[in-house]
């Protein structure tokens, strides 16, 4: 059985090209297949920026000679207008193969937005889509984002996952709640504008000096500019409470970071955020999580049930959570518990990897039979 696999694949690592490798690992144990690695080199939209037209044109090359002869294509889709250009002429250069096409879309926020216009983009998607085998999404949200475009029967919902080595014990989460009195709080996503990192910050330095030093926040990501990441890291010095953990974290770093913090803080307004795997990480490593709901994010939270709801472009919506959670934390370890055996129970990979399979071998037997 042939594969053709059209995704980002670490490196850079983010939640895309997370996802697209834990599928691809399981995938090329039971086919062939083929890669066309559309990695971008940054944390911009690549796939924004007509200067890339060029490359855009390689892939497309790249993709056509692949494409000759495969029982299966697996395709992560982009959010943005140009991007979902790239994927139109992807449709273009696949057409003989819709049929055993499947399209993913790891976001959200931006393809609704496109979707809505309903003009010639909206028209040529919905051609290309009616056409395809499958569509797979993250969640309930996203489904509802292709309903115009195909039959529900063709539209699965695979939820995301947390690594495995990220899940901690009862006993550990209970250990990192033991002292009332401290909070660190970690913010981990590249910081991006609409991540709400600024808003976090804004938070964090609107509480009153006692608060101040009961917490610690530490911030992890990639900045879009060198302007950008000097701006912001100007704005935490000074403060005790504040430090920046590094562009990326991984393996051991990783889970000792979350395995440090009591609150994951994700206040995120972002255009193309979907359901941010850092989240699950968060409850797979017992955090209490405090993010927006926001897009994607209200298929796997629940306020005060997995954490806090802020508004969107609210420090002082957040500085009050902070506030709260300082003056009475007793039910958080309850909270941070309930997190780690709802991932463990719902968002493991092996349960992401299966689901996966099922969808997408599942047609490729289909296809040969």
């Amino acid at each position: 059985m042939t594969v053709l696999f059209i995704a980002p694949l670490p490196p850079p690592t983010h939640g895309q090209s997370l996802a697209s490798d834990v599928f691809y690992r399981r995938l090329r144990e039971r086919s062939e297949v083929r890669v066309v690695n559309m990695a971008k080199p940054a944390a911009r939209h690549l796939w924004d920026r007509m200067g890339r037209v060029p490359t855009v044109l390689t892939f497309l090359l790249r993709i056509a000679r692949k494409s000759r002869n495969v029982d299966a294509v697996y395709l992560t889709i982009s959010e943005s207008l140009l991007g979902n250009i790239k994927d139109l002429c992807i449709y273009l250069v696949c057409f003989r193969s819709l049929d055993k096409t499947f399209i993913h879309l790891l976001g959200g926020a931006g393809m609704k937005r496109i979707l809505e216009r309903r003009g010639m983009q909206y028209r040529l998607n919905r051609f290309f889509v009616s056409r395809l085998r499958g569509v797979i999404v993250e969640g309930r949200t996203q489904a509802a984002t292709f309903a115009t475009l195909t039959t529900p029967d063709r539209i699965h919902v695979v939820p995301n996952f947390a690594e495995d080595h990220l899940f901690v014990g009862e006993a550990e989460i209970r250990q990192k709640f033991s002292d009332p009195a401290r909070l660190n709080v970690l913010f981990l996503s590249n910081l991006l504008s609409g991540k709400g990192h600024q808003e976090l910050l804004d938070a964090f330095l609107s509480l009153s000096k006692d608060m101040q030093e009961r917490v610690r926040i530490v911030f992890v990501g990639g900045f879009e500019s060198a302007k950008r990441r000097k701006d912001f890291l100007a704005r935490l010095e000074g403060h005790s409470g504040l430090a920046y953990g590094g562009e990326f974290v991984g393996g051991s770093e990783k889970k000792a970071l979350y395995g440090r913090s009591q609150v994951f803080c994700l206040p995120t307004y972002y255009p193309y955020e979907g359901q941010p795997i850092s989240i699950l990480e968060a409850y797979a490593t017992g955090c209490v999580v405090v993010t927006t709901e926001h897009s994607g994010i209200p298929d796997v939270f629940r306020d005060r049930v997995n954490g806090f709801a802020v508004e969107r472009r609210s420090s002082e919506s957040i500085r009050k959570i902070l506030e709260e959670m300082l003056r009475d934390g007793r039910g958080l370890v309850d909270i941070a518990v309930a997190n780690r055996n709802v991932a463990y129970e719902t968002y493991r990979t092996e349960i992401y990897q299966s689901s996966m399979m099922t969808i997408v071998m599942g047609a490729t037997a289909g296809n040969r039979s």
